[in-house]
């Protein structure tokens, strides 16, 4: 016992400092990615629409750090405010499906038997779709645009997110402060706000966290394929798609977008990740 404990000690300590990393790391990147796009009108050089017709697939210089695109635009301008418009929509779109998926969760998670039946098969339809042809066959109904593209995403998550909080509901529904306080009388409602909800919570907001990264993608797929965002608002998936064409004459305009997708992704990821790990330290420990 006598080693096995310094060596426990100094697992935790080590779990405990890569969570706090992952955490800071991503927290800092999405607070700086926020903060561009909160300050786009102050921080952007350019006008993101200016057509300039002598800037043409102009290379980087000074007053164009990222180059230009092929009708001449600023693509580092552009790119502040696409990121302004995919942070919306991605965080929009998680926070409208937990809106919906929490309380779903709660309430199957909760009373079970055939309440949890009835909520768990009709959510469960919504993955017979993979999440690409869903998104694609709501906006194909409701039309292109930001906001069909955000309820779209909502939807597509709103199964796991419901699925993830009955797991937790039932787990946290298990424990004897919840059978105390439904032997002292206190309503279902009383309960699950004093107790279960609290207490549920945890893995669902981890989850909500981890699926912003994959909705910021998902958003740019579709505006890249032309149903998300419309021209001329910038759209990073958008940039994408006009920059297939000119790749090999001009690269910026395609790799800068990219990797303002990947910086993006992996801020959520990272602070996710984080999450996850001071949540069950004892999952990543072991």
């Amino acid at each position: 016992m006598s080693t096995a404990e310094p060596i426990t000690t100094r697992r935790e300590v080590a779990t405990r400092s890569s969570t706090s990393r992952l955490m800071i790391v991503g927290g800092v990147m999405l607070a700086v990615l926020a903060l561009l796009a909160i300050a786009a009108p102050l921080i952007a050089p350019q006008d993101p629409e200016a057509v300039e017709v002598h800037r043409v697939l102009g290379a980087p210089d000074l007053q164009h750090l990222f180059g230009s695109d092929v009708l001449g635009r600023d693509v580092l301008s552009r790119i502040i405010y696409a990121l302004r418009v995919s942070l919306v929509v991605s965080i929009s779109a998680v926070a409208a499906s937990l809106i919906v998926a929490v309380p779903l969760g709660l309430v199957a998670g909760y009373f079970g038997k055939w309440v949890d039946t009835t909520i768990s098969r009709t959510v469960d339809m919504i993955l017979v779709l993979p999440a690409m042809l869903l998104a694609i066959t709501f906006i194909a109904i409701l039309g292109p645009g930001s906001v069909v593209a955000t309820l779209a995403i909502a939807v597509i998550y709103l199964p796991i997110l419901a699925r993830v909080m009955r797991t937790s509901t039932l787990v946290v529904t298990r424990n004897d402060y919840v059978a105390g306080s439904r032997a002292r009388g206190a309503s279902h409602l009383r309960v699950i706000i004093q107790h279960v909800a609290p207490n549920a919570l945890g893995p669902v907001i981890v989850q909500a966290s981890v699926l912003c990264a994959f909705a910021l993608q998902l958003e740019a797929g579709l505006s890249f394929l032309g149903l998300g965002v419309q021209p001329p608002t910038p759209s990073l998936g958008g940039m994408l798609s006009d920059g297939r064409d000119v790749l090999n004459q001009a690269p910026w305009v395609e790799i800068f977008p990219g990797l303002t997708i990947v910086v993006a992704v992996l801020a959520f990821s990272f602070f996710g990740e984080g999450l996850r790990r001071a949540f069950d330290p004892r999952g990543v420990a072991g």
